[in-house]
């Protein structure tokens, strides 16, 4: 009777997964001598056995007894179709494994008897597989086989836009992505979402947030650290996502956090406090929105800085009508909303509300604000008679979604628990 040498499996040869039940038993009855004293032990299972063993051999060359519904070196594979792996002439399958470059393992279930394995996942378009087969003979014997094969590239696109762009940014920038198609199932939300990775430096907790079927934003519980470091890559390039739709290539993101720079503006008091690194650095007296054109409360995102901007009625449809050059302008809405010099209100600044929406201050202070504050930075508007800053559709205004609503837009995380954030909520509306 064949016996399975021990150094067969010290040696990693042979596994307990390659096993099948009827070699396992024989396994146990030969080294059973064991039992006896420890010479015969040794010559019955130690490396030392002169006993013929073709489990101890190299595994034999497995081709033509491992059928599979690809050729290998086929450049032609269907990603839309499953892969099929059958055993033929008495052998079992006894592990497959078919990954692509980048180390994506295909899913799939092998039948009870060993003698057929499909894929259970999607192959990934306009890649390349390879494939190892194990296999066992009626001897016990281990086979092996090895090819390669690639896949059609895929004839539809989802491609991806993350943002922002590679730079330093301040606490509050959120990530992004845009999506060339929309997304609405939720299957196909949680695979997009997994494919977008986030890794900072320090480790915070974050999770993305679906705006709406073609667009995500990332952001953490609080803000980010100061002077993180964050990456976003996508891993959805060649993933199907639905029937002939596959993940496009995605560039990666690589930003920085500088200094926490906060800007709380108090339209009670009429008095900006910018604090670094939560320390107050400065305060300056501010004229926010009139009544009829009062400054959005809430968290807003410092989105550009524009050294000039000429700012007329027209563009906020105001009833008065002005057209003035206006310096140093930090804009923190889409629809106009600025931090900007604003030399004609010197006297109302501290005093009362006098301009359509924006934050005026001197033409000094605006520039030294200017000079101090990057994108992404925090500027907060409170005690206004103004409508809270929308989560989003007019800047970033994310910041003012608390965590456990946040956490909601998941598509991954939307039915875990979680304790509500501390932040607050918003909403807004063209300005000048």
């Amino acid at each position: 009777m064949s016996h399975i040498p021990r150094t067969a499996i010290a040696q990693g040869v042979l596994t307990p997964r390659t096993l099948s039940r009827k070699h396992k038993r024989r396994m146990v009855k030969s080294c059973a001598l064991l039992l006896a004293p420890l010479s015969v032990g040794l010559a019955a299972c130690g490396s030392g056995s002169t006993g013929d063993s073709s489990l101890a051999s190299a595994p034999y060359d497995a081709t033509d007894v491992v059928a599979v519904n690809a050729d290998a070196d086929s450049k032609d594979v269907d990603p839309e179709k499953p892969l099929e792996i059958t055993a033929q002439h008495g052998d079992t399958l006894t592990d497959v494994l078919a990954t692509d470059t980048k180390g994506r393992a295909l899913p799939g279930e092998m039948s009870a008897d060993g003698k057929r394995w499909h894929s259970t996942g999607s192959l990934a378009a306009g890649a390349r597989y390879t494939l190892r087969v194990s296999t066992e003979n009626d001897e016990g014997a281990p086979g092996r086989r090895t090819m390669h094969f690639e896949t059609k590239p895929a004839s539809k696109h989802l491609k991806v836009k993350l943002g922002p762009d590679n730079g330093t940014y301040g606490v509050g920038q959120p990530l992004t992505a845009e999506l060339s198609r929309p997304i609405k199932g939720h299957k196909q939300r949680e695979l997009v979402e997994r494919a977008l990775k986030v890794k900072s430096r320090p480790h915070v907790e974050g999770a993305w947030h679906w705006v709406n079927s073609k667009e995500l934003h990332y952001r953490p519980r609080s803000y980010w650290p100061a002077h993180a470091s964050i990456t976003l890559r996508s891993s959805l390039q060649g993933l199907k996502v639905r029937d002939g739709l596959y993940g496009g290539k995605a560039e990666p993101v690589r930003m920085k956090t500088g200094d926490r720079i906060e800007a709380i503006t108090d339209a009670s008091s009429l008095v900006m406090t910018v604090k670094k690194n939560g320390k107050t650095v400065r305060s300056i007296p501010v004229t926010t929105g009139k009544a009829g054109y009062e400054t959005r409360n809430g968290i807003k995102v410092i989105l550009t800085k524009e050294p000039f901007v000429r700012m007329t009625s027209a563009s906020i449809g105001a009833s008065d009508f002005y057209d003035l050059p206006v310096y140093w302008a930090t804009r923190l809405t889409n629809s106009g909303e600025y931090v900007h010099g604003a030399p004609w209100s010197v006297s109302s600044q501290g005093v009362s509300n006098t301009s359509h929406g924006c934050t005026g201050m001197s033409s000094a202070n605006a520039k030294w604000f200017f000079k101090n504050v990057r994108q992404g930075d925090i500027v907060q508007h409170v005690n206004t008679a103004g409508e809270k800053m929308a989560p989003f559709g007019n800047g970033f205004g994310d910041w003012n979604l608390e965590w456990k609503k946040w956490r909601a837009g998941s598509a991954v995380h939307k039915d875990e628990p979680v304790g509500s954030g501390p932040e607050d909520i918003a909403r807004l509306r063209p300005q000048v």
